[in-house]
């Protein structure tokens, strides 16, 4: 983490008022809505909606409600969140019914952020020391992030876009047994990151 204070202390400061601690907190939620929100954004629809200016909107808005939060832990506040995220991309789903492929007559988005969720949290085949203590989820997108771009890219399309090898293959310009061999060192990678998370594994 980005603080040297662990998640639940900055969010037991956030809920007595430290509006910095609050900033602290949500800041580390950024890469977990990031990636939630790439996977829910259709890919027509990214030429209009970028997944970062939705996330920025969702800690705004988080930052300026934050009184309506109940919860006591991390893993409440990343349920909170993912509900505002959902939200806010219907709303801007709203504004693109022009669409061929309109999300929000597709199917509820809620359902669909739970599922990028449960992806994220399913990044490892165990948990580690560092998501024991912290909702597995948000360690996963943030150990994503220190990822080089295309061990990033090859999880992403293959865990949370659901995408075929022969689909990533041509996405990244790669044959499929290439990228086979490199979702493999990926996720090699992502274990290793997790694990020591303040370096390079």
């Amino acid at each position: 983490m980005s603080s040297t204070h662990s998640p639940d202390v900055l969010l037991e400061q956030a809920r007595a008022g430290d509006r910095e601690a609050l900033g602290g907190l949500l800041e580390e939620y950024r890469e977990y809505l990031r990636l939630l929100a790439r996977a829910r954004v259709g890919r027509g629809l990214r030429t209009r909606l970028d997944p970062s200016d939705l996330v920025q909107e969702t800690l705004l808005e988080a930052q300026r409600d934050f009184r309506q939060f109940l919860g006591r832990t991390d893993g409440e506040l990343a349920v909170w969140l993912r509900r505002i995220l959902a939200r806010n991309l219907a709303d801007q789903v709203k504004h693109h019914q022009s669409q061929r492929r309109d999300l929000a007559r597709e199917q509820p988005l809620d359902p669909l952020i739970e599922q990028a969720h449960q992806a994220l949290a399913a990044g490892l085949s165990t948990p580690s020391a560092q998501a024991a203590r912290r909702e597995q989820a948000v360690v996963v997108a943030s150990a994503l992030a220190k990822l080089p771009p295309d061990y990033r890219e090859v999880i992403v399309l293959r865990h949370l876009e659901g995408r075929s090898f022969e689909e990533i293959a041509t996405a990244m310009g790669r044959k499929s047994g290439a990228v086979r061999m490199l979702w493999m060192r990926a996720l090699e990678k992502l274990g290793k990151t997790v694990e020591q998370p303040d370096g390079a594994a």
